[in-house]
C-alpha cells in the first residue's frame, strides 16, 4: 500500500514537471502564432475576435508566454549583466513616468472637489457644466462620485513608482539586522514568492472581472477556447454604465480597467525588483541603488527625504 501511494506521489512529480517543460516549450510556438495571426484576436469587427481575445488575456497559454520570456530575459541578464541593468531601468523609468504622471490626479480630486463646494454652497447649482460649443454637463453628485475615480488612479497607477521612491510602508522585524547580501536574498524571494504570484491572481481575478461586465454572454474562467469562440455568436457589447446613485457616476468600468493596469504594473516591477536583488547581491554594496531615479525635494532638504 504504502508502495503504491509512493509511486503515485512521485508519479504525480513527474506528471507535473513534464506539464511544465510542455508549456514552456509550447509558449514559443503560441507566441509565435499569436503575433504571426493578429486578426485572429485584434480585429474587433469579427466576435470571435474578441472572444479568443478573452481567453487568451487570462489563460494558461499567455502565462507561460510571460514566464517563458521571463526565464528568457534573466539567463540572457545574467550572461549579459549590462543588459539585466538595462531592464531595470526601463521598467523603474517606466513606473517613474507613469507615477509621476497620474499622481497629478490627486491635485484635480482636490480642485474639482473646491468647485463642487462652491457650486453648492455659494451659486447653489445642481449640476456643472464644461467645455465651449456643446458643454460636458453633469449632476454634481456625477462628479462628487468621480473623485474616487481619482483616487483610483492614483492608488493603482502609482504603486509601483511608490515602491521605487521607497514610499511604501515595512513591517521590519529581521531585515535591518541581517547583512547586505542577505537582504538582497529577502528582496528576490519577496518578489518570487509573494509580489509576482500576487500580480498573477488580481490579473486572473481582474481580467474576467472585467470582461463580465463589458459584453454578453458573460465569459467564466472555467470556459474553454471553443465554447468561448461558440458564445461569440450571441454576443453584443454591454458596458456597465449602472452608478450607486441615479444621478451618480456611471463609468465604474474604468476601475476594473484599473485594476488589470494595476495588476501587470506590479508584475512588471516585480521582475525589476528581482533584478536589481540579484545584481546588488553579485556585486555588492557599492551597487546599492545603483541608477535608481529617485525624486528630491530640493538642496538643503536632504534631511527629510527619508522620513516621508
Amino acid at each position: 500500500m504504502q508502495e503504491e501511494s509512493g509511486l503515485t506521489f512521485f508519479g504525480a512529480i513527474a506528471g507535473g514537471l513534464l506539464w511544465l517543460v510542455q508549456n514552456i516549450a509550447g509558449a514559443f510556438y503560441n507566441f509565435g502564432y499569436a503575433v504571426t495571426h493578429p486578426q485572429l484576436w485584434l480585429d474587433w469587427s469579427d466576435k470571435a475576435s474578441i472572444m479568443r481575445f478573452v481567453y487568451y488575456g487570462g489563460s494558461v497559454e499567455f502565462f507561460f508566454v510571460v514566464f517563458t520570456a521571463f526565464l528568457v530575459l534573466t539567463a540572457i541578464g545574467i550572461y549579459f549583466r549590462g543588459f539585466m541593468w538595462g531592464m531595470v531601468r526601463g521598467l523603474e523609468g517606466l513606473a517613474n513616468i507613469t507615477g509621476r504622471f497620474f499622481a497629478w490626479a490627486g491635485l484635480l480630486m482636490v480642485l474639482q472637489q473646491i468647485i463642487i463646494v462652491f457650486m453648492q454652497r455659494v451659486f447653489a447649482r445642481p449640476d456643472i457644466s464644461f467645455g465651449f460649443g456643446i458643454p460636458f454637463s453633469q449632476d454634481i453628485s456625477w462628479f462628487a462620485e468621480e473623485l474616487k475615480f481619482y483616487n483610483a488612479l492614483v492608488v493603482c497607477l502609482c504603486v509601483t513608482y511608490t515602491f521605487v521612491q521607497g514610499g511604501h510602508v515595512r513591517v521590519d522585524l529581521i531585515y535591518s539586522g541581517i547583512s547586505f547580501r542577505a537582504k538582497r536574498v529577502v528582496d528576490m524571494l519577496g518578489s518570487l514568492l509573494f509580489m509576482m504570484p500576487a500580480a498573477v491572481l488580481t490579473w486572473m481575478y481582474g481580467w474576467f472581472f472585467l470582461w463580465r461586465h463589458l459584453i454578453v454572454p458573460k465569459p467564466s474562467a472555467s470556459d474553454t477556447l471553443d465554447r468561448l469562440v461558440m458564445k461569440s455568436r450571441a454576443l453584443r457589447w454591454n458596458v456597465e454604465t449602472i452608478g450607486f446613485s441615479p444621478n451618480g457616476f456611471n463609468a465604474y468600468f474604468l476601475f476594473k480597467i484599473l485594476l488589470i493596469a494595476f495588476a501587470g504594473l506590479v508584475f512588471l516591477h516585480a521582475i525589476a525588483f528581482f533584478y536589481r536583488s540579484y545584481l546588488e547581491f553579485v556585486e555588492g554594496p557599492g551597487s546599492e541603488n545603483k541608477y535608481l531615479d529617485k525624486d528630491s525635494l530640493g538642496e538643503g532638504e536632504e534631511a527629510y527625504e527619508g522620513t516621508h
